[in-house]
């Protein structure tokens, strides 16, 4: 199900937001010009107990040594092709946020206001949506977890996975 139409569904209020190729979280919120802050990351991780979405801010990155103590086991985060598997009707490399529309639990970092507006891509590299932060949670349930830090370098190239 298409994540504007699951959102209208349960009718809840989001802006849609159509903006130029943009393949990371950064590129996105460069393009509609607004701070790391408000724009949500969503990674795949592969934890010990199978795979998890994690939503956290642009400028921040997973801290996967606190999640391994927290989650009991080793964490990694998944490559590309581990995301087309499970995102089949998602562009490659686009990870949605809602990881229950695909049987998938949710983490969401803590330092993330409730009150607070989030963008989060949606299925593609061309389309992103503005909705508030309690919405998300009220649909997704997430686990709230302090599993993040500030990202000192985000402007590093990111590794792809082409085989």
């Amino acid at each position: 199900m298409r994540i504007t139409d699951f959102l209208r569904e349960k009718r809840v209020a989001f802006e849609y937001l159509p903006h130029p190729l943009a393949f990371t979280a950064h590129q996105l919120a460069k393009y509609l010009r607004v701070p790391g802050a408000q724009v949500a990351k969503c990674v795949l991780l592969r934890g010990p107990s199978g795979y998890v979405v994690a939503i956290l801010p642009a400028n921040f990155q997973v801290d996967v040594e606190r999640l391994r103590t927290v989650l009991h086991g080793p964490v990694r985060v998944a490559v590309d092709r581990e995301m087309a598997a499970l995102f089949r009707d998602c562009e490659w490399g686009v990870v949605p946020p809602f990881g229950g529309l695909y049987g998938l639990p949710t983490l969401l970092e803590q330092s993330v206001a409730a009150d607070a507006f989030l963008i989060m891509e949606t299925h593609t590299h061309v389309e992103a949506i503005r909705l508030r932060c309690q919405d998300f949670e009220r649909l997704e349930r997430p686990r709230r977890l302090a599993f993040a830090r500030r990202d000192d370098k985000p402007d590093r190239p990111r590794l792809r996975d082409v085989s």
